[in-house]
């Protein structure tokens, strides 16, 4: 057992700080067949949130939906790198990250709808899907709450000592929260395997972000020594090539590294937002940065031919179907099981 000392010791000796942190700037090139793997991807996260967002103006959804369209790229490349004992914990706006972990189809669109075969029994819904059996620690209606627990994770991999490394995705509106500050300097402390994504997509909730922050992200890094690098989040190349430089160093010497991901939200803060705090003419500029169009193009100047596109389309189209039909034909939850897996219960309330 790991005593409170061999966690402190975790420590390396102090060493001078370099005037840049920047991410391993040794990129590989990101190959064709790679870069299919991750439109395939962006293409699922993309259908199945157009899905959602149709059943839920249907009223077949409960609860808020928030929703991650034109954010596909970054979720597909990240978890590009990541294999089956890496974790992930997400945020509210997690359905991205949830299906490119691998979580099975089915069980997600359940979870979603609430019923009892969904991935939490229908009992977290949008904001809070998890599995944990394939590393996927929850995404979390509560903004920065990813960051302590894929930090604890960083941490219990590293003792596990097998090369294993924890992911966390998180908004620029999570920036100001002091969490964020504190995992920032454990990891960088206990030299901890976490790879911080910031999914910067210029709002917080309603607000511009230079409204509700005093610095940038570059700057925090700088202030705590941990490697950094910015890149476009609607290019799935570009932030393939960050990702898997950065995971690969920290695989080979556990230590923490930032990615931050430059980025486009389409939809409102949530279904319903108007958006009435917005430009008329940012439609067109989000139009001509949409990531599978990006990543299509750079896949046609490679010779992906147009019946490849054709036929993935069908085939991602034919999974959803079959998912969505499966997670309505399941059962509604038991209202005798409203206290199973619950922590505590006495005298009759549970907490």
């Amino acid at each position: 057992m790991n005593t409170e000392s061999d966690i402190i010791n975790f420590r390396k000796p102090a060493q001078k700080r370099a005037g840049k942190h920047s991410a391993d700037t040794s990129r590989q090139v990101v190959k064709t067949d790679t870069l299919q793997g991750i439109y395939r991807m962006m293409l699922l996260i993309r259908r199945a949130e157009e899905t959602l967002q149709k059943l839920f103006l249907d009223g077949k959804v409960p609860g808020f939906l928030h929703l991650s369209i034109g954010q596909e790229a970054v979720a597909a490349a990240v978890s590009s790198c990541l294999g089956a004992r890496d974790t992930v914990s997400s945020n509210h706006r997690g359905h991205g990250h949830t299906i490119a972990k691998g979580v099975a189809l089915e069980g997600f669109f359940a979870e979603i709808l609430g019923k009892a075969t969904g991935l939490c029994k229908g009992r977290g819904g949008s904001m809070h899907v998890a599995d944990l059996k394939i590393g996927m620690l929850g995404a979390n209606g509560i903004v920065g709450a990813g960051i302590p627990i894929t930090t604890g994770s960083a941490l219990a991999l590293k003792l596990q000592g097998e090369g294993h490394i924890a992911a966390v995705y998180f908004g620029d509106g999570a920036l100001a929260e002091g969490v964020v500050h504190e995992c920032f300097n454990i990891a960088k402390l206990w030299s901890l395997p976490v790879l911080f994504v910031c999914e910067n997509n210029g709002w917080s909730e309603f607000s511009p972000t230079d409204r509700q922050l005093a610095t940038s992200l570059r700057q925090m890094a700088t202030a705590y020594g941990i490697s950094y690098d910015e890149v476009d989040g609607n290019d799935a190349r570009d932030v393939r090539a960050s990702a898997e430089a950065a995971i690969s160093g920290m695989r080979s010497e556990a230590r923490p590294a930032i990615l931050e991901c430059r980025t486009t939200r389409v939809r409102g803060h949530f279904e319903g937002d108007k958006q009435d705090y917005r430009h008329a003419d940012e439609a067109a500029e989000m139009a001509a940065r949409d990531p599978l169009l990006v990543t299509r193009r750079q896949l046609k100047s490679e010779g992906v031919a147009d019946d490849w596109f054709a036929g993935l389309a069908e085939t991602v189209e034919a999974e959803i179907d079959t998912a969505l039909a499966a997670a309505f034909a399941a059962p509604e939850p038991n209202p005798n099981d409203i206290l199973a897996d619950v922590y505590t219960v006495s005298g009759g309330r549970h907490g």
